[in-house]
Parts: structure tokens; sequence; C-alpha cells
């Protein structure tokens, strides 16, 4: 009779671990995806309450709305990123462009924006084309045969 017991072992004892194994480098490309988007999805993250946590709600409800919108964009490429790197990263381009529009927003949407409303677009506008040049690296090395 054949053994059917299930054994908590090792992976590496496993038959297909070496295919397993081409199978994931495959599908992440060689991109360290953890790497990157993480901290893009917590900047979406900050965008969007960034009104909330630095009070200016009743005093730019334009850039209230932009900030939302633009964090819930930013959020979501980030997941993409995560999700279907391979598909996404040619996407990391439009991620340096929302942050150079994040860093301009508060003269366009705003209305005579305050000192610190100005410095928290600057600074999410910063790291999103700083995080969007490095996914875009990312994605031209991996790019390379």
């Amino acid at each position: 009779m054949a053994d059917v017991s299930h054994t908590r072992g090792d992976m590496t004892t496993h038959p297909d671990v070496s295919e397993m194994r081409a199978r994931y480098a495959r599908m992440l490309g060689g991109r360290d995806v953890a790497l990157v988007d993480g901290p893009v999805f917590l900047l979406g993250l900050y965008c969007a309450v960034s009104p909330w946590i630095l009070h200016y709600t009743a005093s730019q409800p334009p850039l209230v709305t932009h900030n939302v919108i633009v964090g819930i964009a930013i959020g979501l490429l980030g997941l993409g990123f995560t999700l279907s790197p391979e598909r996404m990263y040619g996407l990391s381009w439009a991620m340096c462009a929302l942050g150079v529009w994040m860093i301009i927003a508060p003269w366009i949407v705003g209305d005579s924006p305050d000192a610190g409303v100005v410095w928290n677009n600057a600074v999410i506008g910063g790291l999103a084309v700083i995080l969007g040049l490095l996914c875009a690296g990312s994605a031209a090395k991996s790019a390379r045969p």
C-alpha cells in the first residue's frame, strides 16, 4: 500500500522546485517589486488623506478633491505594479507625470495656497517622480536581453 501520509517538509525536496523557481523568476521579470511598489501605494494613500492631516479641507476645497483623486490614482498604480508588474511598468512614466502635476497643482487648482500646502504637494510630487523613475529604470533594465 502506498504511503499517503502528509508530512511537512522542506520545499527543497519537492520534485518541481527548480521549475517553480524558474516560473516565479519569469513572472517577476527580474524586478524587486516590493522595493518600489509598497512606497508607491503608501505615497498614494498619504496623498489622498493629506488634506485632513494638514487641515486644509476648509481653506482649499478644490485641492482636497484633487489630492484625493490623484492619491487614489497613485495608489492604484502601486497596486497594479504589484499585481501585474510585466504589464504595468510601462505606466511608470505616468507616475512621473503625476508627480510633476502634484508639484504645480497648488497654484493651478488651489486658491492662493499657503506654504504648508505647497510643501506638502511638492514633497508628494517629488517622491512620485523619484519612484516613477525607479519603476521606469527597473522596467528598462529588465527589458534588456
